[in-house]
């Protein structure tokens, strides 16, 4: 169940994030998830996308510095404290979240988490041991 990430390092100056951005929509790839982090000189785009193998082959032969990152994908309830649910469940295991970012669903009342977590399988695990909904790769990609 690790989703497979896709992380574009960017120059950070006007128009770069559009550049990828027109890149994987006239390839046909759809952005299912994103966040960027930036700093004074560079960001870091984060997305789960619908084809991660063709959008980081394009992204490269664009000259863009690219790199595939697992993470897990949790279904959590859209409503006030279902992040604060996960997050329990994952200081409960014991795990730490390097980062995490959202999507919502198709689905109401329901968001996607993505988050990014040293052990991943052991988050897996875990998450799934206490009933959290941890989503495939595939499920991901349809949202």
């Amino acid at each position: 169940m690790i989703v497979e990430q896709v992380s574009v390092f960017l120059e950070n100056r006007a128009g770069r994030l559009l550049e990828v951005a027109k890149l994987l929509g006239k390839n046909n790839i759809n952005i299912r998830a994103l966040c960027v982090a930036d700093t004074s000189d560079f960001g870091i785009l984060r997305m789960i996308v619908s084809d991660t193998d063709k959008a980081i082959s394009i992204l490269k032969d664009a000259n863009f510095s690219v790199a595939k990152t697992p993470v897990i994908a949790v279904k959590a309830t859209d409503e006030p404290g279902g992040l604060a649910h996960t997050l329990s469940a994952l200081l409960k295991a014991g795990l730490n979240v390097e980062y995490t970012y959202a999507s919502l669903t198709r689905e109401k009342d329901k968001a996607i988490l993505i988050f990014k977590i040293e052990n991943v399988e052991q988050a897996i695990d875990k998450l799934s041991q206490q009933n959290i909904e941890v989503l495939t790769e595939e499920e991901v990609k349809k949202i």
